[in-house]
């Protein structure tokens, strides 16, 4: 099959630290390869991928200095596909849906994902208005805003097996990883390691968009607990993989609607618990008592961290290794992409791929 791979403009694929999505793009199109398709990557430069690469710019945006309207960038990548798409069965966008009126015109079949949130009044209007543009879910939650769209699959994220090993003797520190904004509740991260007499790493970035709410609200906790919190920056590569695989617990307190939760799989697959609070994909990827524990409120979440000890990381591993595997996601993914052809075919564009869970 001949399918092309439509990243986001903002990072490398894969991305050098921060960037779930970029970071999922890599893992499929990766696999995608190794199935045996004829795959074709629309990304950055930089990026690296055993693919056909069609760079869009030379690198990630928000690496870039010189760009301010990453908008325009992405607008030229929607341009580049439409130019190649008579080469393609199947193009498969991961970018925001400005590109929904030119997929219309499109010569092949193709599908979104939705990485991230959806919103009633934001994506409730243009979803009537492209009612037949078949979408993937990453979580059977994130679909439940507007669950009458043209939804053809859930499909879980997943990672390569051997990207993250396991590790059964950890250190004794907690962990937050990944980016400082409000609702992750990285002050909830510390409140939680205080109250539990445990070091916390803290490896995060720090959107520009962000950057007032770390200053105002999260800088000064970091010094006021300077003697048990270590705030690392951005953390990637083998230095992140190390830092979750020693880490005793993986904390996770946040308060929206998380669509997923990529670094929870991340930390399952190196056999360490994740301490996560109940909102959003939680339910969904954590099994409680097996890959960490599911927790209300802070006075939960340092109980549950007294009971991390019955929780055994071989198992925990397992868990990663029966659901979230990149090659059980990229089978999924061409599961969807046969139906999607198969519907062309028929004349029906709504066909639903496959079951939602998986």
């Amino acid at each position: 099959m001949r399918i092309a791979q439509v990243a986001p403009l903002y990072e490398s694929v894969p991305p050098n630290g921060y960037g779930a999505t970029e970071r999922v793009v890599h893992y499929l199109t990766e696999e995608l390869v190794g199935l045996g398709h004829q795959v074709t990557l629309f990304a950055t430069g930089d990026s690296k991928t055993s693919a056909e690469l069609v760079p869009i710019c030379e690198r990630g945006l928000w690496r870039d200095g010189a760009v301010w309207d990453t908008l325009t960038h992405h607008v030229r990548e929607v341009e580049a596909v439409i130019q190649r798409a008579g080469r393609f069965d199947v193009v498969h966008f991961h970018i925001d849906p400005l590109y929904f009126p030119s997929a219309r015109r499109l010569p092949c079949a193709h599908v979104t994902t939705m990485h991230g949130r959806l919103l009633p009044a934001d994506h409730g209007p243009l979803l009537r208005e492209f009612s037949e543009a078949p979408l993937v879910s990453i979580s059977d939650s994130q679909r439940e805003p507007i669950p009458w769209a043209n939804w053809q699959a859930t499909i879980p994220h997943g990672l390569p097996i051997d990207a993250f090993a396991l590790r059964e003797n950890n250190e004794d520190y907690l962990l937050f990883i990944g980016r400082m904004m409000p609702e992750k509740r990285p002050d909830l991260a510390i409140e939680i390691a205080r109250r539990a007499g445990l070091r916390l790493k803290m490896a995060a970035k720090v959107h520009p968009g962000e950057t007032r709410y770390f200053n105002e609200k999260i800088a000064p906790l970091l010094e006021a607990n300077r003697d048990f919190v270590d705030y690392l920056g951005e953390v990637g590569g083998a230095a992140r993989i190390e830092l979750l695989s020693r880490a005793r617990a993986l904390l996770f307190p946040i308060q929206w609607p998380e669509p997923f939760g990529m670094v929870m799989i991340e930390a399952m697959a190196c056999g360490t618990p994740t301490v996560a609070f109940a909102s959003g994909a939680v339910v969904e990827v954590l099994e409680e008592g097996v890959t960490g524990y599911i927790v209300d409120n802070v006075d939960a979440a340092v109980d549950a961290l007294t009971r991390l000890d019955a929780i055994d990381r071989r198992r925990c591993r397992a868990a990663f290794e029966s659901r979230f595997t990149s090659v059980r996601m990229a089978r999924r993914y061409v599961g969807v992409y046969d139906a999607l052809l198969a519907g062309r075919r028929a004349g029906n564009d709504r066909v639903c791929a496959a079951p939602r869970h998986g």
